[in-house]
């Protein structure tokens, strides 16, 4: 049931993904303002369109919507919303147009890193995946705007928008200093761990991002700031949150050191890692699997734990001496 707590309307909607329902947040101000746009689905408009009337609002009342990423479950109502402004991370603007050439590049991009990581090819089927999301999201929409660090929510200047990359590399947050609160996608979740995605750099010509390097970042980067609610993309809004950072963050410490383990009598590959740390799961979420296990053996590797060894196009990671 759609609410306000302080000055956030929240709405919460279904969506067909495991991670089950998704948040959505109003703001009034100057302009009336969506953050986030929930998935591309009519059970989702249709609840969302009930929850916005508890909150005394019309679609048609909204003037912009303003995004903490780019993911399907963030972005399907713009479709919905041919009319409004759309603001968010630059890194997005490819997503939110899905032209051919992105869908080529992207493609591309996995084709090459499933490789590296091998990946055997009949997960492949893994892109009929990335397939399904993109039909899950929105059209070809365009952004207005890009937002950045240190702007505010165009007619909300008491909302300063955090560069927070991590779970996505268009992750971003917003912050009312005033009311100490955070809009934060998904970058902190109450009840279950966000995981950093393997992604495609913003330039083609760069190396892929290190998601999860970057969502150790942000964290600590978050953990700076006075804060007494952060609303998140899914599941209750969380009130200590500084102390769930720092669980956070010792507990993927030690899960990474114990992972370390695993490379102890021969080197292996992310594939190869990937199906002795989840061995229930990988085949279920190709993606999400592999995208963990890279981001563990790339904190390890930061810290000089592993090595890598490049044989045939293919990385093979293996402990090194200081281990």
């Amino acid at each position: 049931m759609a609410e306000w707590i302080q000055s956030i309307g929240k709405i919460t909607v279904p969506t067909p993904l495991p991670i089950g329902d998704v948040n959505l947040y109003l703001l009034k101000g100057d302009t009336l303002t969506l953050v986030d746009a929930g998935i591309k689905t009519e059970a989702a408009w249709t609840v969302f369109k009930q929850e916005l009337k508890q909150l005394g609002y019309l679609p048609s009342d909204i003037e912009q919507v303003v995004l903490t990423h780019h993911h399907t479950d963030h972005v399907g109502f713009l479709d919905y919303m041919p009319n409004v402004k759309i603001y968010g991370h630059e890194y997005g603007r490819k997503w939110i147009k899905k032209d051919r050439s992105f869908m080529v590049e992207t493609l591309a991009f996995f084709s090459k890193v499933y490789k590296q990581f091998g990946i055997p090819k009949k997960y492949d089927e893994g892109f009929s995946e990335f397939h399904l999301l993109a039909k899950l999201a929105c059209g070809n929409q365009e952004l207005t705007d890009d937002l950045s660090e240190g702007m505010t929510i165009p007619g909300h200047l008491n909302w300063y928008v955090i560069e927070t990359p991590g779970h996505s590399q268009s992750q971003l947050s917003f912050y009312n200093e005033l009311e100490g609160l955070l809009i934060g996608g998904d970058h902190i979740l109450a009840s279950m761990l966000s995981i950093p995605v393997l992604e495609p750099p913003l330039d083609v010509e760069k190396d892929r991002p290190m998601s999860q390097i970057d969502y150790l970042h942000s964290l600590k980067k978050v953990k700076q700031l006075p804060l007494d609610i952060v609303f998140t993309g899914h599941g209750p809004e969380v009130k200590q949150v500084h102390a769930l950072i720092d669980r956070r963050l010792t507990r993927f410490h030690e899960f990474a050191m114990n992972i370390k383990d695993e490379l102890m009598n021969h080197p292996m590959t992310v594939f190869e890692l990937c199906k002795s740390i989840f061995p229930k799961a990988y085949e279920k979420n190709i993606s999400m699997t592999i995208s963990q296990t890279v981001g563990y053996l790339d904190y390890l590797h930061s810290l000089g734990e592993v090595q890598i060894m490049d044989e045939h196009d293919i990385q093979y990671f293996v402990r090194s001496n200081k281990g």
